[in-house]
């Protein structure tokens, strides 16, 4: 009988109880779909706030546009870094599963506390109106700033923790091994991306219209209900996952193999003498190292010898350490290489995520001067991210039943479109859409010219929808490299550094917002000291030099394009069905 139980178990794999996981019982579809109907819930808490987060604190918190501004950049990047805290907690010491309630309890916590604030009028600074010199707005400060921002900041590591575990706890339910599990792996993340899309519509239109016209309590409260009820959503799912085992700390490996790289350099023998190092070497254990010990994927390589790629590496287990804390083995320095080679690829995104901030600053202003009457209803420009979402939710579908399909019958391959070249579509969209960007930024001006409204408040007399066609680019360009990213990453990492990989999508987004701020005030620089008026700087929109921005960032986009070319044209797949 125990013989039987063992032929049935998922390796490396334990259920909720810490039991071996079983074939059969534990995985597939059925368990990755409750992770989806939470991931909906969990990003409509998240976007629900801070797509809007920074009316609320120029309104009610009386902080100036550029402090509120700078604390939503802050407060959306720091929860996306956070993500790699979530990785990295996941593959070291916890299991997917634990990462995820650990984050869905901090953000509630962290939620209770915003609501709680938005209900009390004590706990907020006093009303006031700003064109009533006599009542000056009084900024919020002290306890008050203190409460606010451990709401947020608590919302912050949650999140981190949710991104960071959440898609690899999904990816971890489907059997690598096989090409039906593989093929079921790419359809989950294509479904991530349309639930993370899902709950975000529902975030900036009903949530959204709660917060302007009920108020931010009935707001706050929505996303503190919605977080919540992903708990035990989440947890109905326990008895069909199958959690990884944590391998311990990824980046003990990392830093283990490159001191001994470098350390062993510094002490090498000559070259004649290598195989013999090698040979005796008491890293080079192949049969009895500490990795083959532990319970590996048959889809994980095994390595006997070192490859040629990044030869300084192999001094790690070339030449004897100086010191037993330093050995390593051939496997170990093997995926230190998987992740060095996987950092140029997730460079090249950083880019196209500038790109996608720009959706949520200058295009909301643009849309903001023009018509955004649709019949005899007014839509705010802040709902204008309705567009790449509603685009992004049907184009997923399409994509994974007809899209796919059609490419593996042309190609005869299993993927059909490789992970790079989906990235690789994303990149080339990011460039398209900025010049679509910029094309209709010399239309709206020429309208706004010739219609004598340079200077005017007053609506230009072009529709809003002209901007929704950079939304739709961009939108396009955010599935294809999203969803691509994250099987990327997945896939191509070792077991050991999965969740850790994978949070490098999120770090992205957050890296791309920081770009976006840093390059504004780079151009705005260069310009004003040129001798001539700041591009991204004047009394209104209509006198920016916005089109030249946008060129600015389609060159950027087309060089930063040609770059992951080069690195991509490079790439070697290693993992199972990948590159076939």
């Amino acid at each position: 009988m125990e013989g039987g139980n063992q032929n049935t178990r998922w390796e490396g794999y334990v259920n909720w109880r810490n039991r071996p996981a079983l074939m059969g019982r534990h995985g597939g579809m059925l368990a990755a779909s409750f992770v989806l109907v939470v991931e909906v819930l969990e990003n409509l808490a998240y976007l629900a706030n801070s797509s809007n987060l920074v009316m609320y604190l120029s309104k009610h918190m009386h902080l100036s546009p550029s402090k509120s501004a700078n604390n939503v950049t802050n407060f959306m990047g720091t929860a996306f870094l956070l993500a790699l805290l979530g990785g990295f907690l996941s593959d070291a010491f916890f299991t997917t599963y634990h990462i995820y309630l650990i984050g869905a309890l901090v953000e509630f916590l962290g939620l209770i506390i915003l609501t709680i604030q938005a209900r009390t009028p004590s706990l907020k600074p006093p009303e006031c109106s700003p064109s009533t010199s006599s009542i000056p707005c009084q900024e919020v400060a002290d306890g008050k700033a203190a409460m606010l921002f451990m709401g947020l900041y608590l919302v912050a590591l949650g999140v981190g923790g949710i991104k960071g575990s959440l898609p690899t706890h999904g990816a971890e339910q489907f059997d690598e091994n096989s090409p039906q599990g593989r093929k079921q792996r790419s359809t989950f993340f294509n479904y991530f991306v349309f639930c993370l899309s899902f709950g975000a519509l529902i975030a900036v239109t009903f949530v959204v219209w709660i917060e302007d016209n009920k108020g931010w309590e009935w707001g706050f409260g929505i996303s503190t209900i919605a977080i919540f009820m992903s708990i035990p959503i989440f947890l109905v799912g326990s008895t069909f996952y199958r959690n990884k085992i944590p391998f311990g700390s990824p980046f003990t490996t990392i830093c283990k193999v490159l001191i001994a790289a470098m350390v062993n350099s510094c002490m090498s023998r000559s070259p004649s003498n290598a195989i013999a190092n090698l040979a005796t070497s008491p890293s080079y254990q192949p049969e009895t190292s500490k990795e083959a010990e532990k319970p590996a994927k048959q889809s994980e390589q095994l390595y006997l010898f070192p490859t040629e790629g990044l030869k300084f590496l192999n001094s790690a287990v070339v030449n004897k350490p100086p010191h037993p804390a330093l050995e390593c083995s051939v496997q170990q320095v093997e995926e230190v290489k998987i992740v060095l080679k996987m950092l140029p690829i997730f460079a090249c995104t950083i880019v196209l995520n500038c790109c996608l901030a720009q959706l949520s600053t200058f295009s909301v202003e643009q849309a903001a001067t023009m018509n955004t009457k649709l019949g005899s209803l007014k839509i705010p420009p802040a709902s204008l991210p309705v567009f790449p979402v509603v685009f992004i939710m049907i184009l997923a579908p399409l994509y994974d039943h007809f899209i796919i399909p059609f490419a593996r019958r042309v190609t005869k391959t299993e993927m059909g479109i490789t992970h790079l070249q989906r990235i690789g579509i994303g990149l080339f969209l990011s460039i398209v859409a900025m010049a679509v960007a910029a094309l209709v930024e010399v239309k709206r001006k020429r309208v706004a010219t010739d219609s004598g409204l340079l200077d005017s408040t007053s609506p230009l007399p072009i529709t809003f929808f002209w901007i929704a066609l950079q939304y739709l680019f961009l939108g396009s360009a955010d599935l294809f490299s999203l969803a691509g990213l994250l099987e990327f990453f997945f896939t191509e990492a070792p077991s050991s550094m999965r969740s850790l990989a994978t949070s490098l999508s999120w770090a992205s987004l957050a890296m791309g917002y920081y770009l976006s701020s840093v390059i504004v005030s780079v151009v705005n620089n260069v310009t004003d000291n040129s001798g001539h008026k700041p591009w991204l700087s004047a009394h209104t929109i209509n006198h920016y030099r916005l089109e030249r921005f946008y060129w600015l960032m389609c060159v950027l986009s087309a060089l930063n394009f040609l770059h992951y070319l080069f690195w991509a044209m490079r790439y070697k797949y290693r993992s199972a069905g990948s590159s076939k």
